[in-house]
């Protein structure tokens, strides 16, 4: 395959097309759901659930165990080593589950919430399920078959939403969100096997198991102290807060993270496969590397410092006023994840290069110092674990970014010139949306409709020469001229 320039564009184009399909896609509708549950439910069903998430995350790192970014990276992979770590997958998952099935009463007396043992129980069936569909994905990823990925997701997300919302409408309260991702897990792992017409040899290999990984345990350490810090605020607030709080925390922090995880999700799953094909040419890699760094700042830094701006108006009018008490915790949260993309890609650039021991030696560090401010942050409430998150980005920021400068001389300072004035820019442009939402009281309505025009119409000014503004206005135009004739 031609990894020329123009090969690279059209794949990653390609890519991004099916990729945001899916995840606007299935993130919008279920936005919508969310707003419909978020109605019918409490603070605290939500809080609830956010409990046991920690949990379930963890599990999930150990399922995988690196293996799928193994399997990515490598470029000689087999049959083999395929239905390896199908069955790996499989057999951990199984271990998994009987453990939380086990420590779930247990779980739910650290919380003393006593629901929660059941709630576990029952929801922990979805890593068997994701289990059974890793490899699929996999397959599908590497092949940069996004089309199939996207089908698969919008079909669970049609069929399981709209039984969330009866399940809340009928009383289930928090059961309502347990069978919603119950649902969703099913209908998707039907629709991969549907898609994917690869199935597993009776056949596991020690010889892949332990070349692939001795890759993928640095991983997996690593995705373990990721979804430990992830989750730990939830735990931590869990346990010295009330599930009402937490409940508000999770609400903010959704409305956050929605624009930014979808963004983010397109961006590692189309990025981690092309960039690896490029593993071999350093100059290449790079230079594709620091085109994505501007591509996706542009969106994501006045996405993330709009919805700072317009949080108040928007919790009244998507939520109603009984959870205006999330929207503080919106605004700084969307502080704290604006960096993330470019943590993500730098990481990225380390896995292609298959420095995993770095990526594991980063993830150490990060972690450690993220633990000491978030324990340090309790004292100051939940506003202060908030604010803590955004102090750990910015040294999460120059840390990602040390061993890129080592590699190949592009540290911190040289990558923030190539981002930085998205960033000025959106905070500036986004100033009147602030100001408006804030110190005007206007309807809410009316208030987000005035905002929005102004900071997009100014963040347009801003950049209007900017060569990869231009390029971006320039493939939206060509997509729209294609769709008009």
């Amino acid at each position: 395959m031609s990894m020329g320039g123009e090969s690279i564009k059209q794949q990653t184009l390609t890519s991004i097309k099916w990729t945001s399909i899916e995840r606007f896609g299935v993130q919008g509708m279920q936005f919508v759901l969310s707003l419909i549950m978020a109605r019918l439910l409490s603070p605290s069903d939500y809080g609830t659930v956010g409990m046991i998430a920690v949990f379930l995350s963890i599990s999930q790192s150990f399922i995988d165990s690196g293996f799928g970014n193994a399997l990515t990276r490598k470029l000689d992979r087999t049959e083999t080593d395929y239905s390896t770590v199908f069955y790996f997958n499989v057999v951990i998952s199984i271990a998994c589950y009987f453990l939380l099935f086990i420590l779930a009463p247990y779980i739910a007396d650290f919380f003393n919430t006593p629901i929660l043992s059941s709630l576990l129980r029952v929801q922990s069936i979805i890593l068997l399920m994701n289990a059974l569909m890793l490899i699929q994905v996999t397959k599908l990823t590497i092949e940069l078959n996004f089309k199939a990925l996207s089908k698969r997701s919008l079909i669970a997300t049609v069929v399981s939403g709209p039984c969330g919302v009866i399940m809340a409408y009928c009383g289930c309260g928090v059961w309502s969100l347990v069978g919603q991702s119950i649902i969703s897990t099913l209908v998707n792992l039907i629709m991969i096997w549907f898609y994917c017409k690869w199935r597993p040899l009776w056949i596991f290999s020690w010889k892949s198991f332990k070349e692939l990984g001795s890759y993928g345990s640095k991983i997996l350490a690593a995705g373990l102290l990721n979804s430990i810090y992830t989750h730990l605020t939830t735990l931590v607030i869990g346990k010295f807060f009330t599930s009402k709080d937490l409940g508000y925390y999770n609400r903010g922090t959704h409305f956050a993270t929605f624009p930014l995880n979808t963004m983010n999700s397109i961006l590692q799953r189309v990025t981690y496969p092309i960039m690896s094909r490029l593993q071999n040419n350093d100059d290449r890699l790079i230079s594709v590397y620091r085109k994505y760094i501007c591509f996706t700042s542009i969106p994501i830094f006045f996405c993330c410092v709009l919805l700072a701006s317009i949080s108040k108006p928007m919790i009244l009018l998507l939520l109603t006023e009984k959870w205006l008490p999330a929207a503080p915790y919106l605004t700084v949260f969307s502080f704290a994840i604006m960096f993330d993309h470019i943590c993500s890609i730098n990481l990225n650039v380390l896995q292609v290069k298959g420095r995993s021991d770095l990526f594991l030696k980063l993830e150490v560090i990060k972690k450690t110092i993220s633990i000491a401010i978030l324990f340090a942050s309790i004292p100051f409430g939940v506003m202060g674990i908030c604010v803590s998150v955004v102090i750990y980005t910015q040294i999460a920021v120059y840390i990602n970014t040390y061993y890129t400068g080592k590699l190949f001389n592009l540290g911190y300072l040289t990558q923030m010139k190539d981002f930085i004035k998205y960033f000025i820019a959106s905070v500036v442009a986004c100033i009147p949306a602030f100001c408006l939402s804030y110190f005007i009281k206007w309807h809410p309505v009316l208030s987000l409709i005035v905002s929005i025009i102004t900071s997009i119409s100014l963040y347009c000014l801003f950049l209007r020469k900017d060569i990869y503004f231009k390029e971006m206005v320039s493939m939206v135009r060509g997509k729209l001229s294609i769709i008009h004739k």
